[in-house]
């Protein structure tokens, strides 16, 4: 009788194994979008990023902050203290390298926007933030229609871009949030930017009239009605045999109107080969270092493939409840399922030590 009731147990063992039913819960994890449009990152292993660091005692600028977007305003706060303003300096000296600018700028030597834009890209990126550089203009006939340079920085915190003007030392906000160059576009073809704010400085001070300058919140809100955005993501590195490739959004908007620069249409129009029309808008606002993952279960196993555009990425890494302790974990792996819920979070790290937005995968057993 003891050996039937051993035989029976062991037959309920077996079929509760096999009739074990793992499901991958939804999780709200911050959207992924991949990189379809730009081409080339910035190298961080290229001794110019360190240097810069080095030279400069960037690292100062910080005094222990460690929130990353109180970082880079301070950051930026820095070039705007350094560079003075002088639109009209040609010849300029530093032979369009960040380095040269800023040795030229402690000199005493004024520099245009294309030179904040240059540094501020150099210096981003030195931190592990990802920078690109980007031209704008009203592209008014027979009003205002100059370019400006400027810089979007891809905030992990946020999970999204937003412009940064190094030579204004501002950036526009909506209810709290930076907003990209696009998202000002929105705010000033619809109302004229009456329902975003500047603001200025680390401290994020908004500022209706630029008391540098005079020039209104409307009026700096007008220069992204025109948006070019470098398709090659490489000027610090690249630089001088970058190249020039113009990406730009191709709404309706576009469609129907004529970006004017210098009183005349934009060069571009006449050299169709360097300009690259982008219909979806998300190719515009790809997200980088963020993860996207494929989870597929089979008995008590789960193969997990992480997929992300993080630029110079170093490793990616996991952490599982209850240990609370991030390590590092391969693109793709295994884990054995052997509790009732797995809930396990992911992150990119690049090599300059900077973590993406954390994505989460939650597997439960039925039952």
């Amino acid at each position: 009788m003891k050996a039937i009731n051993l035989f029976i147990a062991a037959i309920l063992l077996i079929t509760g194994c096999m009739n074990k039913e793992y499901i991958v819960e939804t999780v709200d994890n911050p959207p992924f979008r991949p990189n379809v449009e730009f081409q080339g990152s910035e190298d961080l292993s290229h001794p110019g990023f360190q240097k810069l660091i080095d030279k400069y005692q960037l690292d100062t600028i910080f005094h222990g902050e460690t929130d990353e977007f109180k970082r880079i305003l301070l950051l930026r706060h820095w070039i705007k203290s350094v560079i003075q303003i002088n639109d009209f300096g040609d010849p300029y000296p530093g032979g369009g390298f960040a380095e040269g600018i800023l040795d030229a700028a402690l000199q005493g030597q004024g520099f245009h926007c294309g030179h904040f834009m240059k540094v501020q890209n150099g210096i981003m990126n030195a931190y592990g933030y990802v920078t690109r550089t980007l031209g704008a203009g009203p592209g008014v006939k027979g009003g205002p229609d100059g370019h400006h340079g400027i810089n979007e920085i891809w905030l992990n915190g946020y999970h999204k871009w937003f412009l940064s003007d190094a030579k204004y030392d501002h950036h526009f906000e909506k209810d709290g949030i930076p907003l990209s160059a696009l998202e000002i576009r929105d705010e000033y073809l619809k109302n004229k930017a009456a329902y975003i704010i500047k603001v200025k400085g680390p401290d994020r001070i908004p500022t209706d009239e630029d008391p540098e300058t005079g020039t209104s919140k409307e009026r700096s809100a007008q220069t992204y009605t025109w948006i070019e955005y470098h398709t090659y993501n490489d000027m610090f590195t690249a630089w001088p045999e970058h190249q020039t490739m113009l990406s730009m959004y191709e709404d309706d908007y576009f469609v129907n109107n004529t970006w004017i620069w210098g009183d005349k249409p934009h060069w571009a129009y006449a050299k169709p080969e360097f300009m690259r029309l982008v219909r979806d808008r998300d190719a515009i606002e790809w997200t980088p270092n963020t993860i996207a993952s494929e989870i597929q279960i089979e008995d008590d196993m789960a193969e997990i493939r992480l997929i992300s555009e993080t630029p110079n990425l170093h490793t990616y890494q996991m952490k599982e409840v209850p240990s609370g302790d991030w390590k590092k974990v391969g693109g793709s792996f295994s884990i054995p399922l052997k509790r009732k819920r797995h809930e396990l979070t992911f992150r990119t790290m690049n090599l300059a030590g900077v973590t993406g937005p954390e994505h989460k995968i939650v597997i439960t057993r039925k039952g």
